[in-house]
């Protein structure tokens, strides 16, 4: 046990870099949307970017997705993202489009 040596995977660095990208694509929405820069539709075209943006930076830099892993890992934790992000966003358009159905009748 001694004779082995326990190299780091991931380093610090690369946490670090996925938390700033993650705050710079987390506030460019808010920003747009507070200074109201853009119309509606505009800003919402630039919050999906940003989000999917989001998404691949989190697998990338937290999740350490990349094409050096298995890709049966790779497989199954894409297929889990998409299931999440699908329920998350499904169910959050349903909830609003339902509470605007029953407020407007």
């Amino acid at each position: 046990m001694q004779g082995m040596k326990h190299l780091p995977t991931h380093t610090h660095r690369s946490y670090l870099t996925g938390f700033i990208l993650a705050l710079i694509l987390t506030a460019i929405p808010f920003g747009v949307v507070w200074t109201g820069m853009l119309p509606a539709g505009g800003a919402i075209s630039v919050i999906v970017v940003m989000a999917v943006i989001q998404v691949l930076v989190h697998l990338r830099y937290f999740l350490h997705l990349n094409l050096r892993t298995t890709p049966r890992e790779n497989l199954l934790a894409l297929a889990f993202a998409i299931v999440l992000i699908f329920i998350m966003v499904g169910g959050s358009l349903f909830i609003m489009f339902d509470l605007h159905f029953r407020m407007m009748r």
